[in-house]
């Protein structure tokens, strides 16, 4: 039978004459339609119930395979680069180790009291007091405060701070406050915490 023919045969059709009981009897060309759309909703159907879970588990394992990529990415560079790494380590326990020495211990305080002291008398500074505040202790070392009241010009002044910097042990300067005098010429009076540290090991920490 010819398509035209077909077609011509489905014209003819009553839906109502149709027996749902015995589909065989029905017109070749209904049949060959029945079939072709039972089988695109299986189609449909297998792909929402299956094939679509198995494209989710594709999407996962490429986005795992492109982590894993990156992973060994990452850690070849690291291996190809451990002599490096080792030899930065070794630098930064050096500078470490340099640093640590430039924290007085509790019998050098005195004499870093004394080094302030002679720079500010060199600088042509009368001190007013010079006291030692509270240790505060942080995670991997100890502070001290030193509260410092000094008279002299703004020349002098400058002379001292930059003396104090130039310790070979650190020492940080901090909440300057400078006052005029009364008439209004010097000598000038400035009030400035000088801080110094020291290494808090294990043993002080508990």
């Amino acid at each position: 039978m010819s398509l035209a023919k077909s077609l011509e045969s489905l014209k003819k059709i009553d839906i109502n004459d149709l027996d749902f009981n015995n589909i065989g009897s029905w017109p070749g060309a209904l049949k060959v339609i029945v079939l072709a759309v039972v089988l695109i909703a299986l189609l449909g159907l297998g792909y929402q119930f299956h094939l679509k879970d198995l494209q989710a588990g594709l999407e996962t394992s490429r986005a795992q395979e492109q982590t894993l990529r990156n992973e060994f990415s990452s850690k070849s560079f690291r291996a190809a680069n451990l002599d490096a790494y080792k030899a930065q380590l070794e630098e930064i326990e050096e500078r470490f180790g340099s640093l640590l020495r430039q924290l007085p211990s509790d019998t050098e305080v005195p004499g870093l009291l004394e080094d302030i002291t002679q720079i500010g008398l060199n600088s042509g500074l009368e001190f007013e007091s010079i006291t030692l505040g509270q240790e505060v202790a942080q995670q991997f070392y100890i502070e001290l405060p030193i509260n410092i009241v000094v008279q002299g010009n703004y020349h002098d002044l400058a002379t001292f701070v930059s003396g104090v910097s130039g310790l070979p042990r650190i020492v940080t300067l901090h909440d300057f406050d400078i006052q005029v005098g009364s008439a209004g010429s010097a000598p000038l009076k400035m009030n400035i915490q000088a801080k110094t540290y020291r290494y808090s090991d294990a043993q002080e920490a508990q």
